[in-house]
């Protein structure tokens, strides 16, 4: 019998009241354990389709499984298995940091006590101990994205949604981030990931769907996508995708030989 897969999407389609259509059918299957790129330009629908699977937006049309739980219809069974490290920052600037963490466990009913010592982990895991009794307004921008994705983690979710996760982010700690969501990948985590760093996606992606104007256009592993667009990498397939082949790296090494 085939595995459940952590995330099934069949036929979404999403229709705003102003007659835009942000999703035109799309049909995804990531499978249990897997690390998934979702990548496409501005526009795409990619955050319409992680609003729809985590019920910030609802579908027009179309069937939302989470390990096999309707995302639409038995919501709260579905959305306990997802945690979203949303692009834009949506901490409560009147929180501490640790009470973020305790607040968001909370609300996904974990114990007291299995929230603090839950919570003692995460601080030490991303560097926030120090931080811990700060009002969340006050941190840098990189810790800002330390604790939102610390928060994602918090009731220890099957499925990890990283939305722009190292967007604005210094280089050292995208590759923390990097080493950290590759360890909790191995250790049975699955993972969907929207970036415009293709070398990120490239780095850490088991496969990869590319999405434009609301459709899946292509998918597989990196080097399936470049063969399937005729180039040698996933950039050079990616900016063939948008139009700008005209950017690849190796039109510009043989315009400078």
């Amino acid at each position: 019998m085939p595995a459940t897969p952590a995330l099934q999407i069949t036929d979404l389609v999403k229709r705003y009241p102003t007659g835009v259509e942000a999703l035109k059918g799309v049909s995804l299957d990531i499978g249990e354990g897997e690390f998934f790129g979702l990548l496409g330009p501005n526009g795409a629908g990619k955050s319409t389709l992680i609003h729809c699977t985590t019920g910030l937006a609802q579908p027009t049309s179309g069937d939302i499984r989470v390990f096999g739980h309707d995302a639409v219809h038995h919501y709260e069974q579905a959305r306990a298995a997802v945690g979203l490290a949303p692009q834009e920052v949506n901490l409560d600037w009147f929180l501490t940091v640790e009470e973020t963490l305790d607040y968001h466990g909370g609300y996904f009913g974990m114990p007291k006590r299995e929230r603090r010592e839950r919570a003692k982990e995460l601080l030490a895991e991303f560097s926030l101990t120090e931080k811990r009794n700060d009002r969340t307004r006050t941190l840098s921008g990189g810790m800002k994205r330390r604790l939102i994705l610390a928060r994602a983690l918090m009731h220890r979710p099957r499925l990890l949604i990283l939305d722009e996760p190292t967007a604005g982010v210094d280089v050292e700690l995208r590759l923390e981030l990097w080493h950290y969501v590759q360890r909790i990948n191995r250790e049975g985590t699955t993972i969907l990931l929207t970036t415009h760093y293709l070398e990120e996606a490239e780095q850490l992606c088991d496969h990869v769907a590319f999405i434009n104007e609301g459709q899946v256009v292509a998918q597989g592993s990196s080097p399936e996508l470049a063969a399937q667009f005729g180039v040698r990498s996933l950039e050079d397939a990616y900016l063939e995708l948008v139009g700008r082949k005209e950017l690849s790296r190796a039109r510009a090494e043989a315009d400078a030989a």
